[in-house]
């Protein structure tokens, strides 16, 4: 049965797979439902919970995730890691900004550090725009050195050392004029 109350993707899924792949290979796992979100960020564990909202955007997004991937190279990272992808997962994107991002405005690719439900850190997109991957990192390691404990990395050098970053977007969605 067709659902209408979800919203269609606004990005071709097969030209965005190789985004999505990107953060799914250093560890992230997918929250492509407002009830994923919440399961991944509501509960009260005392765990921190590191949040990216994906984008196409080959600036920002394009220093975002390899920052992301770098950052968790870290000797200490967070005890989860989610992405949900804006553009694509809309349901859950707006769910996670309604819900748990309060005042702050919209923006992809976007980063925020949780505990227990409540939002410790965050990196809107002009926090990253203009910014080389290191130095994001760099500003992300130093909050996961103060807010997170379980060991890192999230994934071995090795398995870093062969990461490809996604540089652009090739949607092949027709735009309706």
């Amino acid at each position: 049965m067709f659902n209408v109350n979800i919203k269609a993707p606004v990005y071709d899924p097969e030209a965005v797979q190789p985004m999505r792949d990107e953060l799914t290979y250093v560890g992230f796992r997918e929250a492509t439902t407002p009830q994923m979100v919440d399961e991944f960020i509501s509960q009260n564990n005392n765990e921190t919970v590191f949040v990216f909202i994906n984008s196409v955007c080959g600036c920002a997004a394009g220093s975002a995730r390899p920052a992301a991937a770098l950052a968790l190279q870290n000797k200490i990272i967070p005890d989860k890691l989610i992405t949900a992808f804006a553009g694509q997962d809309r349901d859950a994107v707006d769910h996670l900004r309604n819900k748990f991002l309060g005042d702050i405005p919209p923006s992809s690719p976007f980063m925020a550090l949780f505990k227990n439900g409540k939002l410790l850190y965050s990196m809107p997109r002009l926090k990253i725009e203009g910014r080389y991957a290191e130095e994001i990192a760099e500003e992300l390691r130093e909050v996961f050195n103060q807010n997170c404990k379980t060991e890192g990395p999230s994934i071995s050098k090795e398995m870093f050392d062969k990461l490809i970053n996604a540089k652009m977007c090739g949607s092949k969605i027709p735009l309706n004029n």
